[in-house]
């Protein structure tokens, strides 16, 4: 459709008074140039400042504002006709005092309307930057602006004519002309727009559709925008308080309401009347309906200003504007538009999903503009105030009433940990809430940061099910392999144990083993106990994190050595002395014993019943049937043990703890000292030349009877244990015996072995027991404990008793037995076994003939040769004869003895008498060098002990000279004395 010429000669109506218009304006350009220059100067200011690329924003809310008028939702179309620009919109029609506001400057005929979109009278002057002969064509009738009309009008004015040469044009929008046009089908009004030289169409619209959604957004009396072919339309929904424009979600929330009297009156005298005040927030949603926030945005007050925002949703406000609808205009109607648009976006955030609310919390960052700052703050004071975030439990919370845990992937949604915390009170704890904002948001917010180490503080005290922990501690697990340092904080996580107390710290807690085995219900039954300082953790509240954490796996025997136990069974007589039930210790104890198969030596103190109901420590008491039992003495110190226990328990478990049944073994690996409660131990140990690396020894011997020893015997050697016991080298079980033990009322060391008979003469087998015979058959034994199987001398005691029996006149040793005895008394003498100063000696002492001879004249005879002039029954004899005079305190025969050699005898070399030569060969001895003293008979003169002359067969005189009558004799005694000095 082309557009008529203005300058056509037909009449054309004039239903808007235009012509009245013009001469008013064209009377007052001539009275007053100046105000020409003004209007020009003005429209100029609009055309190349403020509204310099507003045109489709002003043509669209006069399109709102016809549309609101008209009670519809109104329709707008641009399209480009012969070469113009053609916009047209719904709603009612242009009228006088619309084309009167038209042809003014700063007078809106909306001025009155209050809910009319524009309001300063300036709006339509956005199209002088496309056109400079904009017309506008209605239902009710058209008009036409025209900088070239207006021109030719101004030139017969002298002062406006000369004001005009000194610009580019004139004012185009004071001067209007009717003309005959009609709108497009189906619209109420269209504005078009012969374009300006150089002005691109398509550029326009171009423009126009990118403005489109913007403008169906802010201008809610638009429901629909054509540009060209393409449509876009605003919808309601698809969900509660949103709309859809172009496929694009947005949730909007508004505020309404009136400004006050004196707020009003802080305005422009234009807008007083307008007092009715909008601010609705447009938050962006996803395709899911999710918060979409922005990041960069302006204020809409309705449309686009130039106030730069970054807040996460759009505020379209009703906010009071500079002329240039750029800037807001500070004061107390613009405190009250944007206090409005704080409590809108408060209402705003609780229409999102409670997880995702936090989106829509303000970055921190530098405002973009005055006005972003001080809108940021409002919100941020709005949102520290109310409740709205969602707590783990499902309310809603204030933020400074709330608390974010500080552990990564907690604030995940979906992240189970707050919720479990939730259940166990932590009822101001966040809902997991993902955002970009995550822990910046919060802290502006003032919501508190729960720590690791808080969170761990403040788990004590929460009582939930063990299955709970165990939850909690599978949540907690991968965060601890991820955070540097999170595993020392975690140190001191609570753990439920098993008696229904809380351990501080996995570290001193013992986990049960795997459930169902034997082991675990022993270890159950002790947990069961709470025991002060024994932790056992609730095994359904186990977790691989509580061992990485310290805790360690409740093994038996670890559990029995435990100090906790320990202290438990020390004192539990005097506790079941005091009252006490002290039975589920017992119960406990042996449970685990009998699992393990042994028992550390500290349990022997466990409280345990006699027959008669009585406490007792279990090693204070035997075994019903105990094999000791018949061997003990009348006055020994043990009850029998309760023969209902003893029949329930195992007899390893119960003699494992100390109950007697046999003999019992202590064994020590590492002994540092006496301290075994063993009997005569220390003096045991002081007998050593070095502490022993090893202690293995039976106890309880002390309790045997003197008269059960042959069956306490035969029962030490039938046990493996036992035995080894008393056949270990240093053993004390062997000392032990040897010094208390008791055969036919006598220590071991009377008798001696059945097959030593060469002690015969001496030593009497042991009496054989009528109901133990086969005791006497095992000699290991008995020469372990000291039953004689040779003379061996191991002690003063032994040194004296072989004494006595050499001297019984009852006994009759041989001469080699007695020399034998003798030799080993010297031997035991000459390495320090025996002293002779500890040994009370006899009078008496066993001669060379046999005889039992006075101490008085006896002597012992140190030198072979001697023997010949001396009577044998003053002879002693064997060993060392130098230790055998200490031992029996006895003159050495050579020192008596005073003699002298009748004749010199012929001087012969050993080296020449055969029988020498042969004998030391045959021997295997050197032929000694030297000579000796040949005699056909050797005589000798002794004068003491006593005086007389004896022949001998050889002798050695006091210069060391051998004489001889038989060279081998001579030969005996020389080999005899060489092996004396060596």
């Amino acid at each position: 459709m082309s557009a008529p010429s203005v300058g056509a000669a037909s009449v054309v109506m004039d239903p808007f008074g235009t012509a009245a218009l013009r001469a008013a304006v064209l009377d007052s350009w001539a009275g007053s140039p100046t105000r020409f220059r003004e209007d020009a100067n003005a429209e100029e200011d609009l055309r190349l400042g403020g509204y310099a690329d507003a045109w489709f924003v002003e043509l669209a809310q006069n399109a709102a504002d016809a549309a609101r008028a008209a009670g519809q939702r109104g329709r707008l179309r641009v399209q480009v006709v012969d070469g113009e620009l053609w916009v047209a919109n719904t709603g009612v029609p242009l009228d006088a005092a619309g084309v009167a506001a038209l042809a003014s400057l700063r007078a809106s005929a909306k001025r009155d309307d209050p809910g009319s979109v524009g309001r300063f009278g300036v709006g339509f002057a956005g199209v002088l930057a496309v056109s400079d002969a904009p017309r506008v064509v209605s239902t009710a009738g058209a008009v036409a602006f025209s900088a070239r009309r207006t021109a030719e009008a101004v030139a017969a004015l002298p002062g406006p004519a000369a004001e005009l040469a000194r610009r580019d044009e004139p004012p185009v929008l004071r001067l209007v002309w009717p003309v005959d046009e009609r709108p497009t089908a189906g619209f109420d009004t269209e504005v078009r727009l012969p374009v300006r030289p150089g002005v691109d169409l398509h550029a326009l619209l171009a423009q126009a559709r990118a403005g489109a959604p913007d403008l169906l957004l802010a201008l809610p009396d638009i429901v629909e925008i054509a540009v060209g072919d393409d449509v876009l339309t605003r919808v309601d929904g698809p969900g509660p308080g949103e709309v859809s424009i172009g496929g694009r979600r947005w949730l909007l929330a508004r505020q309404d309401g009136t400004h006050a009297a004196d707020d009003a009156l802080t305005q422009a005298t234009e807008e007083r009347s307008r007092r009715d005040w909008t601010a609705c927030w447009a938050l962006p949603l996803t395709a899911d309906g999710s918060p979409d926030p922005l990041s960069e945005d302006v204020l809409h007050a309705p449309t686009a200003a130039a106030e730069r925002l970054a807040l996460p949703a759009r505020l379209i406000a009703t906010v009071p504007l500079e002329p240039d609808r750029r800037r807001v205009r500070p004061g107390p109607a613009t405190d009250r538009v944007l206090a409005g648009a704080a409590q809108a976006y408060l209402d705003l955030v609780r229409a999102v999903a409670p997880l995702q609310r936090l989106a829509l919390v303000p970055e921190p960052g530098f405002p973009r503009s005055e006005l972003d700052g001080r809108l940021r703050q409002l919100l941020l004071d709005a949102l520290r105030t109310a409740a709205w975030l969602p707590a783990a439990t499902g309310a809603e919370l204030v933020p400074g009433r709330a608390e974010w845990l500080d552990l990564p992937g907690a604030d995940l949604p979906g992240a189970p940990l707050p919720g479990l915390l939730a259940e166990a009170g932590f009822d101001r704890l966040l809902a997991p809430m993902a955002t970009s904002a995550g822990p910046a948001a919060l802290a502006e917010l003032g919501v508190h940061r729960l720590s690791a180490a808080e969170l761990v503080t403040r788990l004590f005290g929460v009582e939930r099910p063990a299955a709970w922990w165990r939850a909690l501690y599978a949540e907690l697990a991968p965060i601890a392999d991820t955070v540097p340092g999170l595993v020392d904080e975690l140190r001191a996580l609570p753990v439920p144990l098993a008696d229904g107390r809380v351990a501080a710290g996995p570290a001193t807690v013992l986990l049960p083993p795997e459930d169902g085995t034997d082991a675990a219900r022993a270890v159950q039954h002790i947990a069961a106990l709470a025991l002060p300082g024994l932790h056992v953790a609730d095994a359904a509240a186990v977790h691989p994190l509580l061992s990485r954490l310290g805790a360690t796996v409740a093994d038996p025997a670890g559990l029995l050595e435990h100090p906790a136990l320990t202290e438990a069974v020390e004192r539990s007589v005097d506790d079941a002395e005091a009252g006490l039930d002290t039975g589920p210790l017992a119960e406990a104890v042996l449970e685990l014993v009998a699992e393990l198969g042994s028992a550390p030596a500290g349990l022997a103190a466990l409280a345990l019943p006699d027959r008669e109901g009585r406490p007792a420590r279990a090693d204070e008491l035997m075994l019903p049937d105990a094999a000791l039992r018949p061997l003990l003495a009348a006055d020994v110190p043990l009850d029998v043990l309760d023969e209902g226990l003893a029949t329930r328990v195992p007899r390893s478990a119960l003699t494992a703890v100390g109950v007697v049944d046999g003999f019992a073994v202590v064994t020590d690996e590492e002994p540092v000292s006496p301290d075994h409660d063993l009997d005569d131990e220390e003096r045991w140990w002081d007998s050593l030349d070095a502490p022993p690396t090893r202690l293995v020894a039976v106890r309880d011997l002390d309790l045997v009877a003197d008269d059960a020893w042959p069956a306490a015997l035969a029962l030490l050697g039938a046990v493996r244990e036992t035995r080894a016991a008393v056949m270990a080298p240093g053993s004390y079980t062997a000392w032990w015996l040897g010094r208390h033990a008791r055969l036919g009322g006598r220590r071991p060391g009377h008798w001696r072995l059945p097959t030593a008979e060469a002690l015969a003469a001496l030593y009497d087998p042991p009496p054989t027991p009528g109901d133990t015979p086969g005791v006497l058959d095992d000699e290991a034994l008995l020469t372990a404990i000291g039953v004689r199987a040779d003379l061996s001398i191991t002690d003063t005691a032994v040194a004296a008793d072989l004494l006595a029996r050499l001297v019984d006149p009852e006994r009759h040793p041989d001469v080699a037995l007695v020399a034998d005895a003798h030799e080993a008394l010297a031997e035991a003498v000459a390495v320090g076994r025996v002293r002779s100063a500890d040994l009370d000696m006899p009078e008496q002492v066993r001669a060379l003939d046999g005889s039992v001879a006075n101490v008085d004249v006896a002597m012992v005879l140190d030198a072979p040769w001697l023997a010949a002039v001396l009577p044998a029954g003053e002879l002693v004899t064997g060993g060392d004869p130098v230790a055998l005079a200490e031992l029996l305190d006895l003159p050495a025969a050579s020192e008596i003895v005073a003699a002298d050699v009748e004749g010199p005898g012929r001087t012969v070399r050993w080296a020449e008498i055969s029988d020498v030569v042969v004998a030391c060969h045959t021997l295997g001895v050197p032929v000694p060098p030297g000579e000796l003293a040949l005699h056909d008979e050797l005589w000798v003169v002794v004068r003491r002990p006593a005086s007389g002359r004896f022949k001998v067969l050889s002798w050695r005189d006091a210069s060391g000279r051998w004489h001889a009558a038989d060279p081998l004799r001579a030969l005996l005694g020389l080999l005899t004395e060489d092996e004396a000095v060596g």
